[in-house]
C-alpha cells in the first residue's frame, strides 16, 4: 500500500512551520505522517528526517514544499535523493517545483531535465546557506570593530535592534539575517527579543 509522507524544516526552535505544514495538509497528507525538524540543513543527521526515512519503502511518496526545507548542502541533497528513489524506489514531489516529481517526466529527456534542475536547486540552496554565514561573520566582524559589546548583550536596546525587529517579525528577515543585519550573533538577538517582549509587558 502507498503511503504519502511530508517533510518539514526550519532552521531554528523559533522560526513557525505554518506556511510549510498548511501546504502539506492541503496537497491531502494526514498529519501523523507529517515529520519536522528545527535544524540546519548542513547536513542530513537529523532526527525526524532520519526517523522518515527509515519508513519509505517502494512505491511510497514524500512530499517537500521547496528543496532548500530537504537540505542546504549540494551533494548530500544529490545522494539523499539517489537513496529515496533509486535504492528504496520511493518518490519525491518538490512543491515548489514541479517538475521535481519522480512520480512523471521518468522517460530519458524528462530524467535528463529533471537532474540538471536538482543539481541547480541544490547549488542555490547549499549558497544562500553559505551567503547567511558570510553575512553574519561579516557583521560580527564590524560590531567588533566598532567596539560593540559581543558577550551577553547590554541595555539598553540599541536602536537600530526596532526596525530590523519589526521585519523579523513579520518573517522577511530570518534569525540570522536579522542577527547579521545587527551585526551580533543569534544568541544575542534572541536576547534582545526577550528584553524587548520583557519591557512591552511591563507597558501594557
Amino acid at each position: 500500500m502507498k503511503n504519502f509522507y511530508g517533510y518539514m524544516r526550519v532552521s531554528s526552535i523559533d522560526q513557525n512551520v505554518d506556511r510549510q505544514k498548511a501546504e502539506l495538509l492541503k496537497w491531502g497528507i494526514i498529519e501523523s505522517n507529517i515529520y519536522c525538524d528545527k535544524l540546519s540543513g548542513k547536513d542530513f543527521n537529523r532526527p525526524q528526517y532520519m526517523k522518515l526515512k527509515k519508513k519509505l519503502k517502494e512505491g511510497d511518496v514524500l512530499i517537500v514544499k521547496s528543496i532548500d526545507r530537504l537540505g542546504r548542502n549540494y551533494r548530500d541533497i544529490q545522494e539523499e535523493w539517489r537513496i529515496i528513489v533509486k535504492v528504496k524506489k520511493a518518490d519525491i514531489v518538490i512543491l515548489d517545483m514541479p517538475i521535481l516529481d519522480t512520480r512523471t517526466n521518468k522517460d530519458l529527456i524528462g530524467t535528463l531535465i529533471s537532474d540538471i534542475v536538482l543539481q541547480l536547486l541544490s547549488y542555490v540552496a547549499q549558497a544562500e546557506r553559505e551567503n547567511i554565514k558570510q553575512r553574519q561573520a561579516e557583521g560580527i566582524a564590524i560590531a567588533k570593530a566598532k567596539g560593540k559589546h559581543l558577550g551577553r548583550f547590554p541595555s539598553p536596546i540599541p536602536d537600530d535592534f526596532y526596525p530590523i525587529y519589526e521585519k523579523w517579525k513579520k518573517k522577511e528577515y530570518t534569525l540570522q539575517t536579522a542577527s547579521a543585519a545587527l551585526g551580533v550573533t543569534v544568541s544575542q538577538f534572541r536576547t534582545m527579543i526577550k528584553k524587548h517582549n520583557a519591557k512591552h509587558k511591563e507597558t501594557t
